[in-house]
Order: structure tokens, then sequence, then C-alpha cells
């Protein structure tokens, strides 16, 4: 999903639009490396790492609002290390590359919907099966207050059948597995016991016995290390008993991961069996709101000849309509391009439901993913006396991502878009802005001037090339020069 945040109103109102990023840490073959994310794209990333093999548009949806709600809710776990996620099972596994048209569906339809409990984001760990036992957080998580996440069972988890499993391993095996993690093992490992276990029935404290000692030890610290040391199919999950036979130690379990929270394996059953996404959420989250604020929006919509407007006050907001579809045919008269169809614009009732739903700063007027814009409230604009020229920047972005042509550069499709807002004629060297000068949301006077210089930059190359040369790169692609020019800028990036 193409994701563009735009930048509103350069002079007359002092709010920006820009992208509140994820930074996330990437494991490749040269190395590790950071890229940043628009928060919906991020969710996709997720949905192909975690999800892809879902049967269920149902159940990929709560997936969608789940793991957008953990990002939000846990953004910068990695805040020590430069960045705010890895790209593992540790944080959430992210694979952009399992993207397809359906998981973007997914997230399109659940944009800017979270979980909420008590006015904040909720905690929405989620585990591959939870053996048809959902364990309680604070069996894992003793620290977090979350009474939505308590023990139950799962009958969709075992619809079709438990997924046991089975694991042979030789007890020396195992005591090197835990040596390698730092851990203490009997020097002779003969037997493990399961001497505690949580309310869900998972083993929660181990002892291990050998000739000359015994010595206990926890449960998760000793899955942890047999994954990372022989692999994390042999343990998958706490939902075991545990034997000796000829010689080796036999586990013998179901379920795989932590079981707190959403199991995705009995949620993709849920939503086969017909049921809808938000019952998923309810399930698997008793008390927990979704909505795209803490409480909830109720959208009525306006329909236009080529707009849809959804507002919470469609007394107040329905001008907003007339404006947007006079600005749309007046864009349309100017560049020559067809109206982009599918535009539907949100007004959100007050600045708090904006920066929730979008997780944009209050500084930022607007947010526009694709057709759909987002819009503070058309009152807070209107007092600016910038309700119009906000609009007619908005419906601009639209227009030109109409006709963009792929991995066009940020810096031209920004430029185009605020001199088509304010043409004026530049002359002068070609100053290319980075893009971390455009994207970044920290200091809103340093992003104003790089969208200034993009319009500017753009100026200076109708001045040089002509309008009709210019429009022409939007569909085309730039010419190598600026391609070059483009190239050479800091890259931190990923659309």
């Amino acid at each position: 999903m193409n994701r563009i945040l735009l930048l509103a109103l350069l002079v007359v109102l002092p709010l920006l639009a820009g992208p509140r990023d994820f930074k996330i840490r990437l494991s490749t073959a040269g190395g590790a490396a950071t890229l940043e994310l628009p928060l919906e794209r991020y969710v996709a990333g997720v949905l192909g790492g975690e999800s892809s093999v879902f049967r269920s548009g149902e159940a990929l949806k709560a997936m969608a609002v789940v793991a957008r709600t953990y990002a939000v809710r846990m953004r910068g776990r990695h805040a020590a290390e430069g960045f705010d996620f890895c790209s593992t099972t540790h944080c959430q596994r992210l694979d952009l590359n399992a993207i397809t048209p359906r998981l973007e569906t997914a997230v399109t339809v659940t944009e800017g919907e979270l979980l909420w409990y008590e006015d904040k984001p909720a905690f929405t760990p989620y585990s591959r099966d939870c053996g048809a036992r959902a364990e309680a957080v604070a069996a894992v998580w003793p620290d977090i207050r979350a009474p939505y996440l308590g023990c139950h069972d799962d009958p969709y988890c075992s619809r079709t059948g438990a997924n046991r499993w089975q694991w042979r391993a030789e007890p020396d095996e195992i005591a090197e597995a835990l040596r390698r993690s730092g851990l203490r093992a009997p020097r002779r490992l003969e037997q493990i016991a399961v001497t505690q276990r949580t309310a869900s029935g998972r083993a929660s404290r181990l002892t291990l016995a050998g000739a000359e000692e015994s010595l206990r030890i926890d449960a998760e610290p000793f899955r942890l290390a047999i994954g990372r040391a022989l692999g994390w199919n042999k343990v998958p999950s706490d939902l075991y008993q545990v034997r000796a036979a000829s010689g080796r130690l036999v586990f013998e379990g179901r379920g795989s991961g932590h079981g707190v929270g959403l199991c995705q394996r009995g949620a993709d059953e849920m939503g086969v069996e017909g049921r809808s996404y938000r019952e998923i959420l309810a399930l698997y989250y008793p008390g927990a709101v979704p909505g795209l604020t803490a409480r909830g929006l109720s959208w009525q919509r306006l329909a236009g000849d080529a707009i849809t407007l959804a507002t919470t006050q469609p007394d107040h907001d329905g001008e907003v309509l007339a404006i947007a579809e006079r600005q749309l045919r007046l864009i349309a008269q100017r560049t020559g391009w067809p109206p982009p169809a599918g535009i539907e614009i949100r007004i959100y009732p007050d600045i708090d439901c904006f920066r929730n739903a979008t997780g944009e700063p209050g500084w930022v007027a607007a947010h526009t993913s694709g057709r759909r814009v987002h819009m503070q409230p058309a009152a807070v604009l209107r007092s600016r006396d910038a309700l119009e020229s906000t609009v007619r920047h908005e419906l601009l972005h639209v227009a030109v991502e109409s006709q963009a042509a792929p991995r066009l550069p940020a810096w031209f499709r920004e430029g185009l878009a605020g001199f088509l807002e304010r043409p004026a004629a530049q002359t002068g060297a070609i100053k290319i802005p980075s893009d971390t000068d455009l994207r970044q949301t920290s200091d809103p006077a340093r992003a104003r001037r790089a969208y200034a210089q993009a319009a500017q930059t753009v100026a200076a190359l109708v001045g040089r090339y002509g309008e009709t040369t210019v429009f022409g790169w939007l569909q085309r692609g730039l010419p190598p020069e600026l391609k070059n020019a483009s190239a050479s800028q800091p890259a931190t990036k990923s659309r």
C-alpha cells in the first residue's frame, strides 16, 4: 500500500503533515540495516511475516488490529539500540516481500484501528497455537496489568484436532544446550520433572536431576535455551509432559508459543466459521474495545460525485464535501489528469482522535494514505482560515500519487504538489532536499524548510525545462541526471 504523508499549509497554517515512521532493524546478507516504515506499511509486513497462511480474511483483519496496537503500545522497545523494533519474533516478524493485495486489504479496511483499555492502547501479544488453553498474562509478564488477558479455554483452536508434538533428546544434548545459554545443568543429567504449573497447565518450574545433584530452573528460559541451540521446533511451548524412556528424555505437548492473547490458529478457524474480526478480538481480548480512538467513532458517510466524506458531525462538516468536489474539479482542469476515483476524506472530531488514529503529532494537520485523507477537525482549520487550502493541498497529493511512476523520489512528488498549490517562477541551481529532512517529525521548522525547498526545486525545473516536460516525468520517471542527484541524497526510507 502506497502511503504518502503530506505537508499541510507551509505558510498560512503552522501545522505540517509528515510520517511518524517506525525504525526497524533488519538482518540481511550484507549485515544489519535500519529502515523506516509508515505504521500501516509495517503492519502489512507483519501480516506477511506472521499470518500469510491464514485462510480467513476476518482473521487477517483481527491480526492487523492486534499487530498495529502492539506496535503503537510497544514502540521504542529497542530505543536504547537506536531503533523501535527488530524484525524477528522477539518483536513481530516482518516480511515485506510476502505482502500481497489480500494482506494490504486487511490493513486498509482496519486502517488506524487499535484495541483500547482504560483510554490507552491495550497490550496485545499473540501466539501461533495456544493448545486450546489460553495463558494468563501474569504467568508470562507479571508486571503488566491487563485483566483482559486471562486464562480461558479456546474451543476454536482444537476444532480440527489438537496440534500435538513430541521431541526425544539425549540428556547430554539438553545439558549442553543449557550451558551454551549460560544456564546451569547437572554434570550428568538423567531426568527432568515439571514441579510447578501455571493455571493453564503450562510448565513454570522444572527440576533437573542427575546422579550427583538436582537443580531447579524456570520453564521459559529452559525452552528458550533449547530453541536457540537446537531449533525452535523442539520444545515449541510450555504445555507439555516429560518422561525418561530408553535413556532419552521425551517431551510430549501441544501448542506453539506462550499462549497469551490471540491464538492465530483459533482466530483463523473462527473466521472460517463466519465470525467477524470484532468477534475474534472480543474472544481473545475481552474488555478491550476496538476503535480509532479510546472511545471509538461512529462514522457517517456523505457521498459526492467523486468523493466520500466520513464524519462524526455531518451537520458541521458537510461543507467540506462541497469544497473538496470543487477543488478536485479545479485540479483536473489545471493538470489535465482525470480525477482519481474512490477518494475518501475523514474528518476527526478533535485533535486527540486524529492523533490516536494516525499516530501523527498534534502539529500535523492532515495525513493521506493512498486515496484516503485524514484531517484534523474542520473547525480547527476553519478558525485558522485554512480549511479550503488544506483540502486542496491534500487532494493535490492524491492527484499526484494517482499519476506517479513507481519509485519516483519523494522530493519530486512532494515538490510537484507544492508547486501546483503555489506556482512560482524560480531560477538558479537545482537543490534537492533530503528525505531525512522531509520525513522527520521532531522539528516542524526543519520539515517546513524541506517541503518549501522541494516546491522551489520543482519550480526551478519548470523554469528550465517547461511545465509539460516536468509533468511528463511524473508518469515516465526522472531523467538520469535527476535520478543520480536523488540517489546521492541520504536514503533513509523504504516505501
